[in-house]
C-alpha cells in the first residue's frame, strides 16, 4: 500500500487541480465523492475538503458525516470545506453582499501556525465565494485574515483541522502550493509519489493480477494507449496483443509511423487497414454526433472482429487516465461527462478490463513514458481526437477531403517543429471547412476550399487559450498550403479560446 491524501470532493470545478498539486509535489492521493471516505483508510495519511457550486446553508447542499475523519486524521477544508467544517461546529456561515471573487492579499498571518510556515504578510490569494464565516465557534482560532474576509485561514484547537476560505490550488494563490506543501508536512507524508516508483509497483501489481493470462489492447498512436502498452509489455511480455486500426482518418502517414514505433519498442502488434469500411459508413454523413456514432461503433466491430481470431483472451487493456475517472463519477447524480473508454466495454466481449493508468494525470503519464525511456515522439504528441480527422473535415467526408487535409495538416504541424513551437503547444490542428471561395492563382480564378489552422495553450484541456503564434510563422504556413494542397485556396486561423469555444470544432 501507498500511503495517500484522501480529497473529498463536493463537486468543485477545481478539485482536479488540488490533485494535481499534491501530486506535483510527489504526494499520492485520490479523488471521491463526499460521501464515499474509504472503508479502509490504513494508509489514508490526511484528508482535504474541497470547494463546492452550492451554500451550506441550501437544502440540496452535499454534506458528509465526518465524525470518523476529524480528531483521527489531519484535515484542511478549501472554501466550502472550510464553510461546512464551522457551520457543522456550531458557527454562522452567511451570504454576503456580492461574490468575493478574484485576487486578495493576506493582511494579517500567524506566523507561528504550521500551515502558514514560510508565508509572509501580502501574499496573494484567490477567492472564489458568495458565502462568508460571519461567526467562528470557540475553539476555531483565526490564524489568517485579508481586508475583507476576517477568517481567511483557521486553526481548530486541539485538532489538526485547518480551513482556508481562499483556493490554494489555483495558479493565483501565489503561495499556494507552499500551504498545501505544509499541509503534507503536517500529515507526516513521506512524498516519495515518483514516476520510478508508480512503475516498479504498477508492474508488480500488474504480474499478480494477470499472471499467465492473455490481454488485448486497442492502440491509438496517443501517449496513453501507448504508454499502457509498453507497462502491459514490461509485465506480461508475449501475452500481451496489442491492435492498431486505420480507420483512413490518420494523419498523413501516422499509420507506417507509428506501426515503426510500435515496432522499436519491441510490442506485438497487429495493424489493421479499415478505411474503406469507414468510409463507406461515412458516406453522406454530415451530423458531427452520428459521425462520431458511427467511428465509434465501426471502431468497435473492427476490434471485436480481430479479437475473436485469438484465442484465450481474458482482459481488454484500456489507457484511461484519472481525470476520465473523475469525470465519469457521479457526484450530483449527474455524470459531468461520459467516456468512451470508463465502462465502455462491449457487452459481447466477456473480457475483464485492465487500467494501469486509471490513477494518473496526463502530465504525469507523460513522466511515466520518460521514466520507461519511450521515444519523445510518441511520448510528447499533442492530443487527438479519437474521431481522428472524421471531425476536422467539417460535414461529409469523403477520400479527398481527407487527403487535402491530411497535405495541409502535414505542412503545419511540420514547420511547427522547424520553427521550435510543437512542444510550446498544447494542441494544434488544421480543419477543413464545409466552404468554397473564390480565388486567384495565376490568371485564372479558383473556387476551392478553406483551411482553417488552430494552436491552443492548456495545461489539462479544461481551459485553453488560443496561441500567439508568429506572424511570419502563420504566413509561411498559409503560403505553403496554397501552394502545395491543391484544393485550398485559402488559410485562416482561429483566436478562439476555451470557453466559449472548444478545442475540436465539432
Amino acid at each position: 500500500m501507498h500511503e495517500k491524501i484522501i480529497i473529498l470532493d463536493f463537486g468543485s470545478q477545481t478539485t482536479q487541480l488540488i490533485g494535481r498539486r499534491l501530486r506535483e509535489l510527489n504526494m499520492y492521493c485520490e479523488i471521491v465523492p463526499y460521501n464515499h471516505f474509504p472503508k479502509d483508510a490504513s494508509d489514508v495519511k490526511g484528508v482535504i475538503l474541497s470547494g463546492s457550486p452550492y451554500s451550506v446553508n441550501d437544502e440540496t447542499a452535499f454534506k458528509a458525516d465526518l465524525s470518523e475523519i476529524r480528531g483521527k486524521y489531519p484535515v484542511l477544508g478549501i472554501c466550502y470545506g472550510a464553510q461546512f467544517l464551522a457551520y457543522t461546529s456550531g458557527g454562522k456561515v452567511e451570504s454576503g453582499d456580492s461574490r468575493e471573487y478574484g485576487r486578495a492579499n493576506l493582511g494579517s498571518i500567524n506566523g507561528n501556525d504550521p500551515l502558514l510556515k514560510g508565508i509572509e504578510a501580502g501574499s496573494q490569494v484567490w477567492m472564489s465565494h458568495g458565502d462568508t464565516i460571519t461567526v467562528l465557534p470557540s475553539s476555531f482560532k483565526i490564524v489568517a485574515s485579508t481586508n475583507d474576509v476576517p477568517a481567511a485561514a483557521y486553526h481548530i484547537e486541539g485538532e489538526q483541522t485547518w480551513g482556508v476560505q481562499f483556493h490554494p490550488e489555483v495558479f493565483h494563490t501565489t503561495d499556494g502550493t507552499k500551504i498545501l506543501d505544509n499541509f503534507l508536512s503536517i500529515c507526516g507524508c513521506a512524498k516519495d509519489w515518483t514516476p520510478a516508483s508508480f512503475i516498479e509497483s504498477t508492474v508488480a501489481e500488474l504480474k499478480k493480477q494477470l499472471g499467465d493470462d492473455k490481454v488485448i489492447l486497442a492502440l491509438s498512436g496517443g501517449v496513453d494507449s501507448s504508454v499502457t502498452a509498453v507497462l502491459l509489455n514490461k509485465a506480461i511480455g508475449k501475452n500481451l496483443t496489442c491492435i492498431f486500426v486505420d480507420h483512413g482518418l490518420l494523419r498523413k502517414n501516422e499509420f507506417e509511423k507509428v506501426m515503426d514505433d510500435y515496432e522499436h519498442l519491441g510490442l506485438n502488434v497487429i495493424g489493421v487497414n479499415a478505411k474503406e469500411k469507414f468510409y463507406r459508413e461515412l458516406h453522406g454523413v454530415t451530423d458531427p454526433e452520428q459521425k462520431r456514432k458511427i467511428i465509434g461503433k465501426g471502431f468497435i466491430d473492427v476490434f471485436d472482429e480481430e479479437a475473436k481470431k485469438l484465442k484465450d483472451i481474458k482482459w481488454l487493456g484500456q489507457g484511461t487516465i484519472y481525470p476520465d475517472v473523475i469525470e465519469s463519477l457521479s457526484i450530483t447524480g449527474t455524470v459531468i461527462k461520459s467516456h468512451h473508454n470508463v465502462g465502455g466495454l462491449p457487452d459481447t466481449m466477456k473480457l475483464k478490463l485492465v487500467e494501469p493508468l486509471r490513477l494518473l494525470f496526463k502530465d504525469e503519464v507523460r513522466r511515466v513514458g520518460n521514466e520507461l525511456g519511450m521515444m519523445p515522439n510518441l511520448i510528447k504528441r499533442h492530443p487527438f481526437p479519437g474521431p481522428g480527422l472524421g471531425i476536422r473535415v467539417l460535414g461529409e467526408i469523403t477520400p479527398e477531403k481527407i487527403e487535402i487535409l491530411q497535405n495541409a495538416d502535414d505542412i503545419y504541424i511540420s514547420l511547427m517543429r522547424e520553427w521550435g513551437l510543437y512542444d510550446k503547444i498544447w494542441q494544434a490542428g488544421s480543419i477543413l471547412l464545409p466552404v468554397r471561395s473564390v480565388g486567384v492563382m495565376g490568371d485564372e480564378r479558383t473556387y476551392d476550399y478553406t483551411i482553417a489552422l488552430r494552436a491552443v495553450t492548456s495545461t489539462d484541456a479544461m481551459t485553453a487559450d488560443w496561441a500567439q503564434l508568429p506572424y511570419d510563422f502563420l504566413a509561411k504556413v498559409s503560403n505553403e498550403i496554397i501552394n502545395k494542397v491543391k484544393g485550398v485556396n485559402r488559410v485562416v486561423y482561429d483566436i478562439s479560446s476555451k470557453p466559449p469555444a472548444t478545442i475540436e470544432w465539432e
